[in-house]
């Protein structure tokens, strides 16, 4: 049973919402998010980034930070380029990308249900980050950027949705790259009730993306908790932001891999390892090549591109992490033919998202790189068959896009 609740968010004023709206802080460095604001002194990228207000020289981790996060937001609150409705709401955020469109329901999610596995992850996080998005919660008093989950579809909610997407929207702009975002209030009390009890009968909500973001709400929430020890659950400090997607809407895109060197090895001896766990085809076709299937991949070397397709026995079909085609890389390839052992921390790797094309791989490889590998996209099924089996995935396994702006909606917490 899934709790949902809808809040009183602080959002942009209409005129302004194209110039506050953000991509998310962890998609970018300090010095891009210094560039990007150049011209924008509305971007919410000085609450969710706030460094770019500080000496370049300042650790990111450094409480003046923070400080200045919080002086920013309410800053922008106090100024009058954000607004907090006056009651509790739903919202409908919808997102446009060329011929694709996701659509979800913007509401407040229960710190318990995580806590409970209701809503479950599949990535592990890290200390450090997770601790930086805690103290940024804690220090602005306010959810700045959505977690993004996603569930599995149900018509009754689909059909609301889809019907009050015929009103009139309170936000609808373009935001660099060309994507779409659409924005409604669900003002209807009845609508509201009906909701909630619809994900009263969901099993489980499935993070998507923003696994260091809700374990730091989380994190936030268990601290008020302790603070107030007569606390109800009713607080908003028991829930997180959240824009809950249908899985049917939702697209992962290829996440790929370059590697530095080869190990020590000729290319022909790469080759000839590479040939004992997978079929090696030298690709004809024009252009790079995208995998078509699962358990196929890209490979480019030299100037030229292969077909990787792994044998059989090389990975447990049965076991839902294995099976993944970033594990079967990972295991029969990158650790024990380019010593790789772990790509969260060695330097000799590096991952591309499927938006930036394959032609990107084919740069790197002629800039810095040795060698690269065009990856079939991770499925929603992937991800919830991992979550539900209580396993992680590998890192870098999924990519989404559109990603969710930050600034649309703050959850204040008191």
């Amino acid at each position: 049973m899934a709790v949902i609740k809808p809040f009183k968010a602080i959002r942009p004023d209409k005129n302004l919402v194209d110039k506050v709206a953000a991509l998310p802080y962890d998609v970018m460095t300090s010095e891009e998010a210094r560039e990007m604001v150049k011209d924008n002194p509305y971007s919410f990228l000085y609450v969710d980034k706030a460094e770019i207000s500080l000496d370049p020289s300042i650790d990111l981790y450094d409480k003046r930070v923070y400080e200045k996060a919080r002086e920013n937001l309410y800053k922008m609150i106090n100024d009058g380029i954000f607004i907090e409705d006056d009651k509790p709401y739903f919202y409908i955020y919808q997102q446009v990308m060329g011929d694709r469109i996701q659509t979800g329901l913007v509401a407040s999610a229960s710190i318990d249900d995580y806590i409970n596995n209701i809503i479950k992850k599949h990535e592990y996080t890290r200390k450090d980050k997770e601790q930086d998005r805690t103290n940024h919660v804690d220090y602005c008093d306010a959810q700045t950027g959505p977690i993004f989950l996603t569930y599995k579809s149900k018509d009754e909610i689909n059909e609301i949705v889809e019907d009050w997407i015929k009103k009139d929207p309170i936000y609808n702009f373009e935001s660099d790259g060309g994507v779409k975002h659409i924005v409604w209030v669900i003002d209807d009390s009845y609508i509201i009730e009906k909701l909630k009890n619809y994900f009263k009968d969901i099993q489980a909500l499935y993070i998507a993306d923003g696994h260091h973001r809700t374990a730091s709400a989380v994190s936030v929430g268990k601290m008020r908790r302790e603070k107030y020890p007569n606390y109800t659950g009713e607080e908003n400090f028991n829930y997180f932001l959240s824009v809950i997607f249908p899985d049917k809407d939702l697209h992962i895109m290829d996440y790929n891999r370059v590697v530095k060197d080869l190990n020590g090895l000729t290319e022909e001896e790469f080759i000839e390892k590479v040939k004992e766990n997978f079929e090696l085809i030298e690709h004809k076709g024009k252009g790079p090549y995208k995998p078509a299937e699962k358990h196929t991949f890209g490979m480019y070397l030299n100037k030229k591109w292969y077909i990787l397709k792994a044998k059989d026995g090389t990975f447990n079909k049965n076991q839902p992490v294995e099976r993944l085609d970033v594990s079967i890389l990972q295991n029969n390839l990158l650790a024990p033919i380019l010593g790789i052992e772990d790509p969260r921390t060695d330097n000799r790797i590096d991952f591309v998202g499927g938006i930036r094309g394959l032609e990107e791989l084919e740069r790197r490889v002629e800039e810095d790189m040795k060698v690269a590998f065009s990856m079939y996209p991770t499925t929603i099924q992937d991800l919830m068959d991992i979550s539900d089996a209580d396993m992680v995935m590998p890192p870098k396994s999924t990519w989404f896009e559109p990603k969710l702006l930050s600034g649309i909606f703050v959850h204040k917490l008191s």
